[in-house]
C-alpha cells in the first residue's frame, strides 16, 4: 500500500496515499483495532451535517473565509452523498469523548476542501481540519449533538414502523374479534377471552411504547452545540451559536433549539438514558408479544395451535416439513440485545465525571445500533408475520369448551367452594364443566346455557339466571 507522510502534534505518521483522512485518524486506526466495525452511517451523517452548518454559521459571522467555508460546505455535501464512505474508519470503541471520530470527519472534509481550492490531499495547506473545519467547535459539543441528530433521524424511521406494527395488530384484533377461546393465567385454564381482545391488547401495548419514545423527543431537540470544551462557549461567538442551531434546524427539518444550559448538556447524558430506557421498554413488550405468538402457534399437532404464523422457511436440517416461528424468534434475540445495550448506556452515562462524559462513543454505538435493529425487526415482524396470521377457530372453541376456567362463572350462583368441586370433578372424569353441572343437577339446561354464553363472559358484567 502506498503511503504519504503527515505530521501532527506528536510527530510524523504514515497515512494511505489515497485516503482523505489524515494523521489523527491513522493513529486511531492503529490504536483501536477493537471491533472491526465502522462508525454508524447515521453518526457520520450527523457529524458531517454539523460541520456543514458550522461552516455556514462561521461564514455568516465573518470569522471564516468565504472561499474556505464554501469549499467545506461542498465537501460536506459530497460526503453526505456517500462519496467518502470508505474514509470514515474509526472503530466505535475508541478514545474517550469521540475525539478520533470528530477528527476523522474534520480531516476528510479538510482534505477534500483543500483539493477543491487547488491544494493537495494530505498537505492541509489551504484548509486546516482544526482551524477551519472545527472552528468554534470541540469534540465535547459536537459528539453529543451528533448523537442527538443521529437518534432523531433514526427515530423518524422507528416510530412509523412501530405505528405500522400497532395497526397490524389492531387489524388482527378486529379480524379475530368473534373468535372465542380459553384465557390462560399461570399457563393454566382461565376464564374466556376473545382472540381479538388479545391482539387488541398487544396493539395498545405497542401504542404506549410509541408514546414513551415520543416523550424523549423534546430533550433530543435541545442542542448544546456552541458550548465547546466544557459548555462555557469559549472560542464560540454568541452569534455563531444562534446561527449554527438555526442552520441545523433548517438542514435537518427537526425543531431544534438551544439548550438552556450548555454546561449541563455537555456533562449530562440523561436524554440518551431516557431514550434507551424507552427502547428497552419497547423491546420487553416485543419479546413478550413474540413469546405469546410462539405459544399460540405451537404445534401444529402437540401444541396450542390456536393461530398459524406464515411459513417463511424450512425449520430443520433433519426433520422434514418442520416450520419454525422464525420472526418471533429473531424478535426475541433483538429484544435481548436492546435490553443489554441499555445496561451499557446506563453504566456509561453514570461514568461521566465533572465537565465531561468521556464514554460518549459507546453510548452512541449502542443507542444507534439498538435503533437500527429494532426498526428492521419491527418492520419484518409486522409485514412478514403479523399480517399473515390466521386463526384456528375450531381449536379455540374446543379448548374453550374443555376449559376448567368456565367454572368461574358458577361462583356467583353456587359459591366458590362448590364451583371448585365442579372443576375438580370435571378434571377427574374428563367431562366438560357443562356436562358436570348438568349431571350434578345444579342448574337446568336453559339456566346453564344462558349463563355460560361465552361471548357475554368476555365483557364486564355478571351473567344472570334464566
Amino acid at each position: 500500500m502506498q503511503t504519504r507522510i503527515e505530521k501532527d502534534t506528536l510527530g510524523k505518521v504514515e497515512v494511505p496515499a489515497d485516503a482523505y483522512y489524515g494523521a489523527q485518524t491513522a493513529r486511531a486506526v492503529e490504536n483501536f483495532p477493537i471491533s472491526g466495525l465502522k462508525p454508524h452511517p447515521a453518526f457520520v451523517w450527523a457529524t458531517v451535517v454539523i460541520k456543514k452548518c458550522a461552516a455556514r454559521a462561521n461564514m455568516a459571522t465573518g470569522r471564516l473565509d468565504q472561499a474556505i467555508g464554501k469549499a467545506i460546505v461542498q465537501a460536506a455535501d459530497e460526503a453526505l452523498a456517500g462519496e467518502f464512505d470508505r474514509d470514515f474508519v474509526v472503530d466505535p470503541f475508541q478514545a474517550g469523548a469521540g475525539t478520533s471520530h470528530n477528527m476523522n470527519v474534520n480531516e476528510v472534509l479538510a482534505n477534500r476542501a483543500d483539493e477543491l481550492l487547488g491544494g493537495k490531499r494530505g498537505e492541509a495547506s489551504l484548509v486546516n481540519p482544526n482551524d477551519h473545519v472545527n472552528m468554534a467547535q470541540s469534540t465535547n459539543d459536537v459528539i453529543p449533538t451528533a448523537i442527538r441528530l443521529a437518534s432523531l433521524r433514526m427515530l423518524s424511521r422507528l416510530i412509523p414502523v412501530l405505528e405500522g406494527l400497532r395497526d397490524s395488530l389492531r387489524r388482527k384484533g378486529k379480524e379475530f374479534d368473534s373468535i372465542l377461546k380459553s384465557g390462560r393465567t399461570h399457563l393454566q385454564d382461565a376464564v374466556p377471552i376473545r382472540l381479538g381482545q388479545e391482539f387488541e391488547a398487544y396493539a395498545v401495548a405497542v401504542d404506549r411504547n410509541i408514546s414513551g419514545i415520543e416523550r424523549c423527543l423534546p430533550q433530543l431537540y435541545e442542542l448544546g452545540i456552541g458550548g465547546t470544551a466544557v459548555g462555557t462557549g469559549m472560542n464560540a461567538e454568541p452569534r455563531y451559536i444562534e446561527l449554527v442551531v438555526a442552520e441545523l434546524a433548517a438542514e435537518t427539518g427537526f425543531p431544534l433549539t438551544q439548550t438552556a444550559n450548555r454546561i449541563e448538556t455537555t456533562q449530562n447524558m440523561d436524554p440518551f438514558v431516557a431514550l434507551s430506557s424507552a427502547l428497552k421498554g419497547t423491546a420487553v413488550n416485543l419479546v413478550r408479544i413474540a413469546n405469546d405468538l410462539r405459544l399460540l402457534s405451537s404445534g401444529p399437532r402437540t401444541g396450542f395451535a390456536e393461530i398459524n404464523l406464515p411459513p417463511l422457511q424450512p425449520g430443520s436440517s433433519i426433520m422434514p416439513g418442520k416450520v419454525n416461528p422464525v420472526m418471533p424468534e429473531v424478535t426475541d434475540m433483538v429484544g435481548f440485545q436492546v435490553i443489554g445495550a441499555d445496561t451499557v448506556i446506563t453504566l456509561a452515562a453514570q461514568a461521566g465525571q465533572l465537565e465531561l462524559n468521556v464514554m460518549m462513543p459507546v453510548i452512541a454505538f449502542n443507542l444507534l445500533f439498538s435503533l437500527e435493529i429494532l426498526t428492521n425487526t419491527v418492520q419484518r415482524l409486522a409485514g412478514s408475520c403479523i399480517e399473515g396470521i390466521t386463526a384456528n377457530s375450531a381449536r379455540c372453541r374446543r379448548y374453550l369448551e374443555e376449559s376448567l376456567g368456565l367454572a368461574t362463572v358458577l361462583a356467583p350462583f353456587i359459591g366458590y367452594a362448590a364451583a371448585a368441586e365442579v372443576a375438580k370433578e370435571s378434571a377427574a372424569t374428563g367431562k366438560s364443566i357443562h356436562e358436570t353441572v348438568l349431571a350434578k343437577g345444579l342448574m337446568s339446561v336453559t339456566e346453564l346455557e344462558k349463563m355460560m354464553e361465552p361471548y357475554a363472559l368476555t365483557e364486564p358484567g355478571v351473567p344472570e339466571k334464566a
